[in-house]
């Protein structure tokens, strides 16, 4: 104890054998191992479970839980673990669900559904339309897509 209060107080820049001062360290950002542990455990869900659960390999939410040089999970491997988990892949990755689509109609697609006196229900699907967290702007970007929307729509004939 004594070595950790000179360390202290030198770290803290006060004389030794001073009352040692509080010093707040910015806590480092919880890894996606670190947060499949918090939830695993804050559900009472052993490894095991959680790998007969989500079909993921033991010996693999090991290495994620406690390796933090493991390799990143896939997206299918972190549904899975959410799913077993009963939580959302924003919440492993630490992220705020982003479940509101974008509000308002872009200048760009009002010009082009007026041109093209597209119904409000295309308008509405268009508006939603997001590529990498950006919606499209311009109007020629906007008739691109809803062209590509609809040309596919004959893809779907085909598969029945």
């Amino acid at each position: 104890m004594e070595k950790l209060l000179i360390v202290s107080s030198l770290f803290t820049g006060a004389r030794p054998g001073a009352r040692s001062q509080e010093v707040r360290v910015a806590k480092k950002p919880e890894t996606i191992g670190q947060r499949i542990k918090r939830y695993r455990e804050e559900k009472g869900m052993s490894l095991n479970a959680l790998a007969v659960e989500s079909g993921i390999a033991k010996s693999y939410l090991w290495s994620l839980e406690n390796d933090a040089t493991a390799t990143r999970p896939s997206a299918d491997t972190l549904y899975k673990i959410a799913k077993a988990l009963g939580v959302t892949m924003s919440a492993l990755l630490g992220r705020e669900l982003l479940s509101e689509p974008p509000q308002g109609i872009p200048k760009g697609l009002a010009e082009f559904a007026a041109e093209r006196r597209l119904p409000e229900s295309d308008v509405r699907m268009l508006a939603a339309i997001q590529f990498r967290g950006e919606r499209p702007q311009t109007k020629d970007r906007w008739a691109y897509i809803y062209n590509a929307i609809r040309m596919s729509r004959g893809m779907d004939d085909a598969s029945k």
